[in-house]
């Protein structure tokens, strides 16, 4: 593999389907010097992030507490990814962005998720979140409608353009 932001990386993936961990594992595997630890589990999950130092972590909204592993990683630094098949809605990618996510990839999209990531890794948060609305807004407005932003123009517009700046939560 050429060189990639992912070489020399150290990833966690969180999901409770074990054949998605494993599909990561394969996507992610010709990166050089790439580190990719998998949990299967909220709990394993949330002790991996507290035990190592991450780059990067994806993280799947059902079935492991995604939104609290989300809180968590972002308390700790460490860029998220929201991973989903379950719950994709406009609500859990508001809800994604807004506690500081850096994507939301559904997983019908899986396939890109090393996109996605050097994404993550090399673009500011802003710049990051406006590159993943363009790569996914014909799926988006596919799979919820071609109105789905309309009650929420203004926030949604935002994100499109680059200019939101996510709530992030601080530790107190």
């Amino acid at each position: 593999m050429s060189k990639s932001v992912l070489n020399n990386k150290r990833i966690l993936a969180v999901d409770d389907e074990p054949d998605v961990l494993d599909t990561i594992e394969d996507l992610l595997m010709d990166y050089e010097g790439l580190i990719l630890d998998k949990a299967k589990d909220y709990e394993t999950g949330y002790q991996l992030m507290h035990s190592w130092t991450y780059d990067l972590v994806t993280l799947d909204i059902m079935g492991v507490m995604g939104f609290d592993l989300l809180q968590a990683a972002v308390l700790l630094g460490i860029p998220a990814i929201m991973l989903s098949a379950h719950a994709v809605s406009p609500e859990s990618l508001k809800k994604s962005i807004q506690m500081g996510a850096r994507a939301f990839i559904p997983k019908e999209r899986m396939a890109d998720i090393a996109y996605f990531m050097e994404d993550v890794l090399l673009l500011e948060h802003r710049s990051g979140l406006r590159n993943m609305f363009d790569r996914l807004a014909g799926y988006f407005s596919f799979r919820f409608g071609p109105d789905w932003q309309k009650n929420e123009k203004a926030f949604w517009d935002e994100v499109a353009s680059g200019n939101y700046e996510p709530v992030i939560l601080k530790k107190k």
